[in-house]
This record gives structure tokens, C-alpha cells and sequence, in this order.
């Protein structure tokens, strides 16, 4: 009787050392995931935003925007970037982790232990919930805000700074139906020398006019343009009348297309928005598709998450010697696969050939069953090469 509690001492001691070891391997590979998951958001949303930040950055050369008010518009466009980075960069994340365990021959130390590939699961699962709360929150709720607060300010600083956007000896094309051409302008007086002004507003009546100078004014509210031309002329030429008029003062008003409040899409709405819009019988259908579509991407695109988590174990699992430049190309290749066949049935959705649950979803359930099929070779040590030769004979034998 007295031997008995003795003889429990090893076994209890067995599950104690092996829970341990466990506790020990969650945090050591989410440390490992969640470092390299910074650094790889860090560079796929720099890489998104730079085709947005050229033509920001343009604005404090060109009209002269505090670089405040362009890093605020830069800030305001992170939301919708940071829904497609964050489940790109956990996947490149978990795919580096797990391959540099396997390339350290960590992952037979952790076999050797008596922990299976299984006990891997958990903790990347649990970083890939965390993924995937934040993206959610992104998607419902920065999104909207984020693009309707984008649109209405880029409105206000066109409009504050449209007399800024003169610049010497350049051409600017960017008010409706006016071509404008300054040879020398003083931006404190917002004077002008030798002006050229090509007025196509009216197509049946195009005016082309010359001034010695001119002064350049313009009102926040009506979002408009004035210039007050001196010492010029107007050229007019309607079908074979050809008039010219000189003139000591001429008023030109010019819309800048931005008094106006900005439009609004299915991307800048809230989920309450799109479900009422989806099911409004005064939209079109055309209409209506495109919101469903739109709603179900707000919550498929944070579950993809889990899916690129469950994906890249198996393949950094055979991604033994190949290093971090073969992580990448495959985490590319996942991305692209995944963007191009929802880009494709989102096409489809959208014009009623199919259901917008099964456009949106389907890319997400591909690459889930995908991701178990390959937990499953490599829960039975099949290494991911010789099943893929196995079947391509199999193939070829057929």
C-alpha cells in the first residue's frame, strides 16, 4: 500500500515534464511568428502604399500641402491596406517560423521529446486569432471610416490649396474643360505674368485666351477658382467664324469638380449600410450584387486568417533547406493564387453568374481543405515531394 503513491510519482512526473515542454514550445514559437509577422507586415504595407504615397508626396512638391495633412491622408488609407497585409504577412510569418525550425532540425528535437507536429498547432492558431479579431475590427469598422474620411479630406485640401497648384512654365490640366499655362508666378501674391488659358467647357465653343497678367483667387466653400485676366485678348472660332475680342479685365471662373460632397461607394459603407442596401428594392440588381459581395469580402478576408495559418505549417514543415528566399516565393504564390481566383469569381458574382457567399467564400475553403490535406501528410511524416511524385505518376499512368 505504501508503494503505490510511489509509484505514480513517475508517470505524474512523465505528464508534468511533457506539459511543460509544451508551455515551453508555445512561446517560443509565438515569439518566433510574431517577430517575423512585424516585420513582414511592415514591408508588404510599405509596398502596397507606395504607388499611393508618389502621388501624395506630389502634393507638397506640386501644390505646396503640408506633409502634416499628406501623412494624415496616408493614415486614413492604412485600414484598407493593413485587411489584405495583415493575413499576407501572417502567412509569410508562420511559413519563415516553421521553416527555420525544420532547417535547425528543431522540429525532430521536438519530435524527440514526445511532442507531435500536432502541439504546433495551437499556438499559431492563437496568434492567427489575434490576426484575425484586429483584421475583423479593420474590416467593419476602420474601413469605412477610413475611406469616407480619405475622400472628404482630399476634397478640402484640393480646395484649400487650389491656387498652390500654379507652377511656372507647366501646363495644368487638372480643372474641367481648362487647360492653364502661367510663364511666371508670384505664390505670396498670387500674381501672374503672361497667361494662357484654353477654355473647352463649352465643345461648340472653345476660348482661347491671352493676358498680359493676371490674379488668382479661390473660394474654400464653392470649391471654385477665380482669375481676373488684364491687358489680353479671346480667340473664338465657331465652325468658319473666327472672332477676337480684346478686353482690359476679364473674369474667369473655373470649377474645380470638388465643391461638391465626395460620392459614395459600397466600400466606404458600414455593414448596417450594406445589409440595408443589399436588401433595398429601389437598387438595381447590379447594384445590390455588388454590395453582397462587397459585405461578405468584410468578414472572408479576416478569416483568411486561420486559413493561411493552417496552410503554411504543413509547407514550412517541407520547406527544409530551401531558406527564407523559398518561403517567400511560395507565400507569393498563395497570395497571387488566392487574389486572382476571388478577383475572378468576384467578376462573375457580380455580373449574377454566382452566388456572392460562394464567389467570396470559395478561395478561403480551397485553401482550408488544401492546408488539412497537407497537416495530414505531414501528421504521417509523408514528405510533401514524394506524395506530389506519387500522384503525378499516377496521373501519367492513366
Amino acid at each position: 500500500m505504501q508503494g503505490a503513491p510511489f509509484a505514480l510519482h513517475p508517470s505524474a512526473d512523465h505528464v508534468s515534464c511533457r506539459t511543460m515542454k509544451f508551455g515551453i514550445l508555445q512561446r517560443y514559437l509565438i515569439r518566433e511568428i510574431v517577430g517575423i509577422f512585424g516585420l513582414s507586415l511592415a514591408i508588404f504595407t510599405l509596398v502596397l502604399l507606395m504607388g499611393r504615397m508618389i502621388k501624395l508626396m506630389e502634393m507638397v512638391v506640386a501644390n505646396g500641402v503640408p506633409l502634416a495633412e499628406v501623412l494624415h491622408l496616408i493614415g486614413l488609407l492604412l485600414p484598407s491596406f493593413l485587411v489584405l497585409t495583415i493575413p499576407m504577412a501572417l502567412l509569410l510569418a508562420v511559413l519563415l517560423a516553421i521553416g527555420r525550425l525544420s532547417a535547425d532540425n528543431e522540429i525532430t528535437i521536438i519530435k524527440a521529446s514526445g511532442l507531435s507536429i500536432g502541439s504546433l498547432l495551437p499556438p499559431i492558431l492563437l496568434v492567427a486569432a489575434g490576426a484575425f479579431l484586429v483584421t475583423l475590427f479593420i474590416s467593419v469598422v476602420a474601413v469605412p471610416w477610413g475611406n469616407s474620411g480619405f475622400k472628404q479630406l482630399t476634397m478640402e485640401v484640393a480646395r484649400k490649396y487650389a491656387a498652390s497648384a500654379i507652377r511656372e512654365r507647366i501646363f495644368r490640366d487638372d480643372l474641367p474643360g481648362i487647360v492653364l499655362y502661367v510663364d511666371d508666378f508670384d505664390e505670396m501674391r498670387r500674381t501672374m505674368q503672361h497667361v494662357m488659358i484654353q477654355d473647352s467647357r463649352n465643345p461648340e465653343k472653345p476660348l482661347t485666351i491671352f493676358a498680359k497678367s493676371g490674379v488668382i483667387s479661390s473660394d474654400e466653400d464653392e470649391g471654385t477658382l477665380r482669375i481676373l485676366l488684364k491687358q489680353g485678348s479671346i480667340h473664338t472660332q465657331q465652325k468658319n467664324d473666327y472672332r477676337l475680342i480684346s478686353f482690359a479685365e476679364y473674369l474667369l471662373t473655373a470649377e474645380s469638380g470638388r465643391g461638391m460632397p465626395p460620392a459614395r461607394t459600397e466600400l466606404d459603407f458600414t455593414i448596417g449600410e450594406l445589409r440595408q442596401q443589399a436588401a433595398s428594392a429601389h437598387q438595381s440588381q447590379q447594384v445590390r450584387l455588388k454590395t453582397l459581395v462587397e459585405l461578405h469580402i468584410r468578414f472572408a478576408f479576416p478569416a483568411a486568417a486561420f486559413v493561411f495559418a493552417i496552410l503554411a505549417l504543413p509547407l514550412g514543415l517541407s520547406n527544409r533547406r530551401s531558406g527564407k528566399g523559398a518561403g517567400f516565393t511560395v507565400s507569393i504564390l498563395i497570395l497571387l493564387s488566392y487574389y486572382i481566383i476571388l478577383s475572378l469569381l468576384r467578376t462573375l458574382a457580380e455580373k449574377g453568374g454566382i452566388s456572392p457567399v460562394l464567389a467570396v467564400w470559395s478561395p478561403n475553403l480551397l485553401l482550408l481543405l488544401l492546408g488539412l490535406f497537407l497537416l495530414r501528410l505531414a501528421s504521417r511524416e509523408l514528405p510533401l515531394k514524394i506524395v506530389l511524385g506519387r500522384l503525378i505518376g499516377a496521373g501519367r499512368s492513366v
